[in-house]
């Protein structure tokens, strides 16, 4: 697979940024060509793992237009996502506590005013797998996908009250279902390939998706697709978007052009537009 992405900015003065576009230290035993961060022009990079094990690049972009791409090749086994449909749910007390913080409240998930309505919904399915295909079953069919109602503020509540929104609300919302539920879960961004999709394709865009910790391993779950897919592939993970923002500027800034390319490493990318789907 080859995979990559063009993000173009204008900055009114040289500004901080921290980017996290480089593909998770998981899948480093697929790489075939590293998908190296870039930028335009060229400026010093200093990069770190932050608390979450994620690959982050700091730099200070400079005024003016200002560039950051990658373009790397990991190879993918064609399967889709597992499938443990008898997978069940341990207790609360006896889960790790590394998963516990995925039980909590956080920016865009808000437990607590989903809590009542969660267990109203899911108290009667069954723990474990079946619960959490549950929610997704309701959070795709309850939920309408929608570009043009992207909003960078929306937490799960509100996704739930409003019934639309794009890939981070689905998640967001069957995140927070999922812990109020007792189930820890985690939001995950990366690319999605279009293989073995019917066409026409949309154009290509980064994902949201949710791994869940159920019988000892997390797995993943996809809210927004409600599909088994293949050709996923992590950039990052956190408690919400909040914990994993592509990038983060440190002051005033304008994205004029956003490329993703996710597809068959033996063809070239398209051309870069200068379209914006912030």
């Amino acid at each position: 697979m080859r995979i990559g992405c063009r993000l173009r900015y204008r900055f009114t003065q040289s500004t901080p940024l921290i980017a996290m576009l480089n593909v998770h230290y998981s899948r480093f035993g697929d790489l075939e060509r590293a998908d190296y961060l870039v930028t335009s022009p060229s400026v010093p990079l200093e990069s770190y793992r932050d608390g979450f094990g994620n690959w982050c690049t700091r730099l200070v972009a400079p005024a003016g237009d200002f560039t950051l791409s990658t373009d790397g090749i990991f190879r993918d086994t064609g399967l889709p996502d597992p499938v443990a449909p008898e997978t069940g749910q341990q207790a609360v007390q006896n889960l790790p506590f590394e998963t516990l913080v995925y039980l909590l409240g956080s920016r865009y998930c808000d437990t607590d005013l989903l809590s009542e309505e969660a267990w109203r919904l899911f108290e009667n399915t069954p723990p474990g797998w079946a619960r959490v295909q549950a929610i997704c079953d309701y959070v795709h069919t309850t939920v309408a996908f929608d570009y043009m109602q992207a909003s960078a503020t929306r937490t799960a509540s509100q996704t739930l009250a409003g019934r639309q929104g794009v890939c981070r609300d689905f998640a967001h919302l069957a995140i927070a279902f999922c812990r109020c539920m007792n189930i820890p879960a985690r939001y995950c961004t990366g690319y999605l390939s279009e293989f073995g999709q019917p066409e026409p394709h949309p154009p290509d865009d980064f994902a949201a998706w949710m791994e869940v910790y159920l019988d000892g391993q997390w797995w993943v779950f996809d809210p927004r697709n409600n599909a088994r897919r293949m050709g996923r592939i992590l950039i990052a993970r956190g408690r919400d978007a909040a914990d994993v923002p592509l990038t983060q500027a440190f002051g005033p800034s304008t994205l004029t052009q956003f490329d993703v390319w996710t597809g068959d490493a033996r063809h070239e990318p398209a051309e870069a537009s200068p379209v914006s789907r912030n």
